[in-house]
């Protein structure tokens, strides 16, 4: 049976008494765990959502994945736990106060669902999310944001014996490499009962405390803004408010080795760069140049950079929770649309350079500050999932056909694609009417002297 990328999933069918709660499997620690100012930025008061896609189920039992999740627990006891205000009376302030997490061992929250589609069906539509796929991932109903269990999971069976794996872990407890530890570590556990872990979680932030308060003020760093998220700018609105004010639709496209290598050219001899750095510059000037700014606009290109290796003292190995920093490259969508790609690089090389240990622990004293906010108004952000190891997850039946996010949203990821380690498929969500526009730019490379294509990136 052929499904169109637009075509609804069927609907699931739930167990009975479900969902469970699955607290860990024996005894944790019940206290208030403190989050840094990286973990409990207003930002990432989001929970990631994975999609795994399973050829196979049939050795990969319910109950197993059950007793593995409460063994892991028992490392990963926050996960089990509550997020809660550092005064936590009322909920009416939440986004401007303090987090931490009440680790009461109150339990992740596990769905069991059976889907009347097969894995390849699923397949043939993977690359573009559409809403339909949020029932793959059960709905906690809680009034806010604080009262949804940092761990959500849900596993639901295909006709054919395959399965899709669900999961949503609260960003203000991991961030990509937390993430995906932990689902390694669940995963090494199912297929490994008896052992220990290859690397035990590290929990305290307290390195990510601001230091003493210094006698002047830190420079505002220009992913940031103070009392101004609904800033408005010249052209009369907010990019960002622009895009969310309509429907989005997601543009997929895929860019092989060949096809980096490609980009890579256009740069040189002038600079020599990493993957990352050239496809982030590009997919930065396809987006600006399809939403047609004015030229005078300052725009903004934001990508996590992971510090753990950048910061003193050094981060402990086993840490999962938010180490990461948003760089930031700027400049006019004049400069940026006619500039040479190599140009473009080098700001983005210069936004990684500047991330020293003072540059952080400056960033950790801005956030004492609850006004200052991540700049999203005329911002692309990018965030790297195509470099964690997340498509390599195996749970004793094979590594995943399809890994991705459950929806597609106006911040870009870089995905992985399975089997294929050298490729990255990029994924952002546009007006439907700016996708094709989009696709045309991230397809040819414009520069002062010609238009040449970057290779047949797949759609």
């Amino acid at each position: 049976m052929q499904r169109s990328s637009n075509e609804e999933l069927p609907d699931c069918c739930y167990q009975e008494n479900q969902p469970s709660l699955i607290k860990p499997s024996s005894p944790t620690p019940n206290h208030m765990l403190y989050l840094s100012n990286l973990d409990d930025q207003k930002f990432l008061r989001f929970s990631i959502k994975y999609l795994y896609l399973f050829q196979k189920s049939t050795a990969v039992t319910i109950h197993l994945l059950k007793h593995s999740l409460s063994r892991v627990l028992v490392d990963y006891y926050p996960l089990a736990g509550r997020l809660k205000t550092l005064h936590d009376s009322h909920h009416d302030d939440d986004d401007d106060e303090k987090l931490e997490v009440d680790c009461n061992g109150e339990g992740a929250v596990f769905a069991e669902a059976f889907m009347d589609i097969t894995a390849q069906e699923f397949l043939e539509v993977s690359q573009k999310p559409n809403k339909s796929w949020r029932k793959l991932l059960f709905r906690v109903d809680a009034p806010t944001f604080l009262d949804t269990p940092p761990l959500v999971v849900q596993v639901t069976k295909l006709r054919c014996g395959g399965m899709v794996l669900c999961t949503s872990i609260n960003h203000c407890l991991c961030d990509g490499i937390g993430t995906s530890q932990f689902l390694h570590d669940w995963a090494h556990l199912t297929t490994n009962s008896t052992d220990s872990l290859p690397v035990t979680p590290f929990h305290s932030r307290h390195m990510f405390k601001p230091r003493s308060p210094s006698s002047h003020l830190p420079l505002l760093h220009p992913a940031f803004i103070k009392n101004a998220p609904n800033r408005i700018v010249e052209d009369g609105f907010s990019v960002n408010r622009y895009l969310q004010s309509q429907p989005l639709v997601p543009a997929s496209l895929t860019y092989t080795a060949s096809n980096i290598i490609r980009l890579k050219s256009q740069c040189l001899p002038s600079v020599k760069c990493t993957t990352f750095e050239v496809l982030a510059s590009h997919t930065w000037r396809s987006w600006v140049k399809s939403l047609n700014l004015a030229p005078s606009l300052e725009v903004k290109l934001l990508f996590s950079m992971n510090i753990r290796n950048r910061v003193s003292p050094k981060i402990p190995k086993g840490y999962y929770a938010n180490g990461f920093v948003l760089a930031c490259a700027k400049t006019t969508v004049k400069e940026l649309v006619n500039g040479n790609l190599h140009h473009v690089v080098k700001m983005v090389q210069e936004a990684k350079s500047v991330m020293t240990d003072d540059r952080v622990h400056g960033i950790l004293e801005l956030l004492e500050d609850k006004n200052i906010k991540t700049d999203l108004t005329a911002s692309l952000v990018i965030s790297q999932w195509s470099k964690l190891g997340l498509e390599d997850l195996d749970f004793g039946e094979g590594k995943p056909l399809h890994m991705g996010p459950l929806t597609s949203d106006i911040y870009c990821l870089f995905l992985p694609v399975i089997g294929h380690p050298n490729d990255i498929r990029v994924l952002v969500s546009l007006p439907k009417s700016l996708v094709s526009k989009f696709e045309y730019y991230m397809n040819t490379f414009l520069d002062s002297n010609n238009v040449e294509a970057t290779g047949n990136c797949e759609k």
